[in-house]
Order: C-alpha cells, then sequence, then structure tokens
C-alpha cells in the first residue's frame, strides 16, 4: 500500500513549446470556419449545398463569358452579378451561417472557447470574417471567370484589359458590400439558435418577408416614399447601392442614393454590435 500523500509520476510532461496566444485562435477559428463553409474536411452531405450553389454560379459566369467572347456584349456587368443571384445567395448564407456559429450553440464549446484567452470580439470577428470570406468568394470567383472571358476576347488589345479591370474592381467591392452586408446579418440571425433547420428559416425569412414591404411603400402616392421605399428590404437596399454606384437595376432613387450607402454602413455595423453583445453575454455565463 502506498504512503498518503505521495504523487506518482506517470510519465505526463509539461509543454515547453510556443504559446501562439489569441491571434493564432482567431486564425485558426478563420480557417476552420471557411473550410466549414464549404465542407472540406466534413461529410459529402455537408458538402452538397454550398458546393451546388457555387456550381450553379460559375456556370452562369461560364455562360455569360461564352456569350462575351462570341457576340462582344455584356448580358450581366460585374454590378448586377449580385443582384441577378441575390436568391442563390440567400440560400447560401441560410446553409453556412448555421454551419459557422450554431453548431458551437448545440454542441456546448462556447464555454470551452471563452475558457481560454479567447475574447468574444476575437470569436466574433474570426467566424465575421469567414462568412464573408465565403460570401465574397461565392461572388468574386464568377466574376473573375467573366473578366477573363472578357479580357482574352476583346478587341482593344491592352486597352481593353485595362477598360475591364476598371470594371471589375468596382464590381469586387460591390460584391465585398453584398458579403458585409449577408455575413452580418446571417450569423445574427443564427447565434440566437442551436438549431440549424430554425436558424436556416429565420435567415430566409429576414429577406424575404421584408420584400414585400417595398411593395407596399411604393405603391404610395408619395414620390419621395418611393424612392425610400427600397430601405425597408436588405436585398433592395443593397441593389440601391448598387444604382447608386452606376449599375443598371432600374430604379428611381431620386437624391437619395446616399442614404442607402449610409443605411447599409449602418445595418453592417448593427448587426456586428449586435453579434458582439450577444457573445459578450454568452462568454458571461
Amino acid at each position: 500500500m502506498s504512503e498518503a500523500g505521495v504523487i506518482h509520476d506517470i510519465g505526463y510532461q509539461r509543454y515547453d513549446g510556443p504559446r501562439l496566444g489569441r491571434f493564432a485562435m482567431q486564425q485558426a477559428l478563420y480557417v476552420h470556419g471557411l473550410r466549414a463553409a464549404f465542407g472540406l474536411g466534413r461529410s459529402a452531405k455537408a458538402k452538397i449545398f454550398p458546393w451546388l450553389v457555387f456550381g450553379i454560379m460559375l456556370l452562369v459566369a461560364v455562360i455569360v463569358a461564352a456569350i462575351r467572347s462570341l457576340t462582344g456584349e455584356s448580358v450581366i456587368s460585374y454590378l448586377d452579378f449580385a443582384g441577378q443571384m441575390s436568391f442563390l445567395i440567400i440560400f447560401f448564407t441560410a446553409i453556412v451561417a448555421p454551419q459557422l456559429v450554431s453548431r458551437d450553440l448545440r454542441a456546448g464549446t462556447l464555454p470551452l472557447y471563452f475558457s481560454r484567452p479567447l475574447r468574444a470580439a476575437d470569436y466574433v470577428s474570426a467566424k465575421f470574417a469567414a462568412m464573408v470570406s465565403a460570401v465574397w468568394l461565392l461572388l468574386g470567383v464568377p466574376q473573375f471567370i467573366m473578366f477573363l472571358g472578357a479580357a482574352f476576347t476583346t478587341k482593344d488589345g491592352v486597352k481593353g484589359v485595362f477598360n475591364e479591370i476598371g470594371d471589375l474592381l468596382p464590381g469586387w467591392g460591390y460584391s465585398l458590400l453584398w458579403a458585409l452586408t449577408f455575413a452580418g446579418i446571417g450569423l445574427l440571425v443564427a447565434s440566437f439558435t442551436g438549431k440549424q433547420a430554425f436558424a436556416a428559416g429565420g435567415i430566409v425569412a429576414v429577406f424575404l418577408v421584408t420584400t414585400p414591404i417595398v411593395g407596399v411603400l411604393s405603391s404610395l402616392p408619395s414620390t419621395t416614399a418611393n424612392q425610400l421605399a427600397f430601405l425597408s428590404s436588405p436585398m433592395f437596399l443593397l441593389a440601391g447601392v448598387g444604382q447608386w454606384m452606376g449599375g443598371n437595376f432600374d430604379m428611381e432613387l431620386g437624391r437619395f442614393g446616399p442614404i442607402y450607402g449610409i443605411e447599409t454602413v449602418c445595418l453592417i455595423a448593427a448587426c456586428l454590435l449586435i453579434l458582439l453583445a450577444r457573445y459578450r453575454k454568452v462568454a458571461s455565463l
């Protein structure tokens, strides 16, 4: 019988390696979130829906590039591409956002995350960056395919290529605005439930339920109300920003174009602040 109070050495060793800190944790969460968005490292079932949406958008881009190379006409501009693909982006957001945050709630892993030096702001920023990157890639890669189709068939040589780059960059910037908005709304809705089906339904509802409001406001006998009606729906709000930037969305904004830009920035900021408050509350439990 061993003596009481004796500590037996069973071979465990202290960790003497480098301690990478909060930034490395954020980076790991970001990479894991971006991979999870496209089902990488997970089962084949998890890859079906995100890659189906991505495949459809790539197919559209290839068709647009082929028509451009054959006829020289641009069917969809870089700025208009996001608006034309809006329902696919909603579907993608409803799939991916619950994967990034709802699974952590359901599995109860958040206390483990926050037991380390990781803060709520670190968690939110990593997940938000992963979601933004996923949505931007969903739009940016097809736009680049459209650019390649136009650049290699232009009749103006180097000048034509530079003109295409001048059109592509605002399109990428506009796509980033879509990614920021959809990521903020999608993660915020998904952060309130651990059930992925409920989160997905809530995300779709936010985007679709607000659409009829635009129709009601647009039918009012007031020019000002008609020009401001698109502010009531995230999709139409972004379309209004695209119209203000020079896109072809067939929207009459009058002098209120800057208002659409300001509200979009405020919407993104509000989603991030509420999301941060939500996870600070979780971290304090």
